[in-house]
């Protein structure tokens, strides 16, 4: 089957073909013969009942500094002239994105959108993860100093991030001795609205970081990003690498728990974050990454598996 894909993502000129697994995703899908559009979440109307978008058509090949040519941009109307709205924009996850959720759920009824923009929108990563709190590190949600240094009395050495964070950034290691802790939390609040996340610092982080990838509530496969020298942050994108891995009993155990959840929720493909082999700390579903590097490291083919499960969704849809 040949289906009509508009991929809602930021500009292809600013991704590293190498490691994006949006680009991965396209290149699949190319290869299975879907048409590809791309357009930015900037670029959606709604106007009298209808969504609309600019979208250009897409040709993508993995050639570093030629991968993607457009075609002439066309109106699309995303709930008739597409079968498959991608929604894969990188955070922050701001009233922007979250505004895009509400308008791409008004065509819910008639195009498949992966994933479900209502549990993107109701499913932030680093507040989701509270419902399976008995897998997290002691954790706390506050602007308060006063909360922030009783919780640092408590468990000792912790980590600051913002709550809707991503890719590593912002992420500040705090000793036990609360040295520049206010200063912190002040330069927090000044910076962000929202509460802040704070959790116990998990020493095994030095081991690594495991980013588990589950399609359609499954495990597609798992890869174990190390910190980079003098770092805590093990993601890809801080400067993190990739190491082969194998899962744990507590892993298996999250994912069996989570897997349900998913996919009744339309979450189709997500990435979950767990240090030590047991402390989940993000459950990923905006724009979960981390494919490329799983698929080399096991000889899997995590693309094909997200487009089997997205053509067999469409043809259930009739």
């Amino acid at each position: 089957m040949s289906l009509r894909v508009a991929v809602q993502m930021d500009p292809l000129e600013t991704i590293g073909i190498a490691g994006d697994s949006t680009f991965a995703i396209m290149l699949a899908a190319q290869a299975r013969g879907h048409r590809l559009w791309h357009y930015g979440p900037e670029a959606l109307s709604w106007v009298d009942g209808r969504l609309w978008t600019m979208g250009y058509p897409v040709a993508v090949q993995r050639v570093e500094g030629d991968h993607f040519s457009l075609g002439e941009p066309e109106i699309l109307d995303l709930g008739r002239d597409a079968d498959v709205v991608l929604m894969r924009q990188d955070p922050p996850f701001d009233l922007g994105y979250i505004t895009a959720t509400h308008l791409l759920e008004r065509i819910a009824g008639e195009t498949l959108v992966v994933n479900d923009p209502a549990s993107v929108r109701n499913a932030p990563e680093k507040l989701w993860v509270l419902d399976f709190a008995r897998f997290m590190p002691p954790t706390a949600i506050t602007r308060s100093l006063g909360v922030a240094r009783e919780f640092l009395a408590k468990h000792g050495a912790m980590v600051v991030k913002p709550l809707h964070g991503n890719a590593g950034k912002a992420v500040f290691k705090v000793e036990k001795d609360g040295a520049n802790l206010a200063a912190l939390i002040e330069m927090f609040n000044a910076a962000w609205r929202e509460p802040h996340m704070i959790q116990a610092f998990v020493p095994e982080v030095s081991l690594g970081d495991k980013r588990i990838v589950l399609v359609d509530g499954e495990v597609a496969g798992a890869i174990n990003r190390l910190p980079g020298e003098g770092e805590i942050r093990s993601n890809l994108a801080a400067g993190g690498s990739a190491a082969r891995t194998e899962l744990t009993g507590t892993e298996r155990e999250i994912c069996a728990l989570l897997g349900p959840e998913l996919r009744a929720r339309g979450l189709l493909f997500v990435g979950i974050d767990v240090i030590g082999g047991k402390w989940l700390t993000e459950i990923n579903v905006t724009s979960p990454t981390g494919i490329v590097a799983i698929d080399r490291f096991n000889g899997t083919d995590t693309p094909a598996l997200i487009w089997d499960r997205i053509e067999e969704k469409v043809r259930a849809r009739g």
